[in-house]
């Protein structure tokens, strides 16, 4: 496993949920929540900020594939998120199949007696987090990145 911390970025219209994991790569953590600005892009330059100031190894994208495995208009939105990113942010930027996170967290959510509608914010970081956990414990299990890495431009 290599040694490092890395962001998961659950991305979704209104707000983008970022998780970290430690630096050991055994523990995903929530972190913040980004309100999406399309206008300016502040977005983008906020966690561009945070993966300096956490000198991240590599940051995972959800990919919002459909149940089929095809591309949506959503897809193409994470997608582009991600090339975004991997233009300004000084790591490698991998995309990760993330059919059925939200729902996940989500339910963990219902599970614990909270309403999901009051918690969107926390959801979005929740969503990063399984994202996150879904990385790290494949790369341990098979000994290389989860995912599909960006090329930058």
């Amino acid at each position: 496993m290599r040694r490092g911390i890395r962001f998961s970025i659950d991305v979704g219209k209104a707000r983008i949920g970022i998780a970290r994991s430690d630096p050991d790569g055994l523990l995903a953590i929530p972190l913040e929540t980004v309100k999406r600005d399309l206008e300016s892009g502040s977005h983008l330059t906020r966690i561009a900020e945070l993966a300096a100031e956490y000198e991240v190894l590599e940051l995972i994208v959800g990919h919002p594939l459909n149940m089929r495995g095809e591309s949506t208009p959503s897809t193409e939105d994470a997608v582009s998120v991600a090339q975004d990113l991997a233009a300004i942010v000084g790591a490698p930027v991998r995309l990760l199949d993330e059919r059925l996170t939200t729902v996940s967290a989500a339910r963990q959510f219902r599970a614990a007696g909270k309403q999901a509608s009051r918690s969107r914010e926390v959801i979005d970081q929740a969503a990063a987090v399984v994202l996150l956990q879904d990385a790290l414990d494949r790369e341990r299990q098979h000994g290389t990145p989860a995912g599909t890495e960006l090329s930058t431009p």
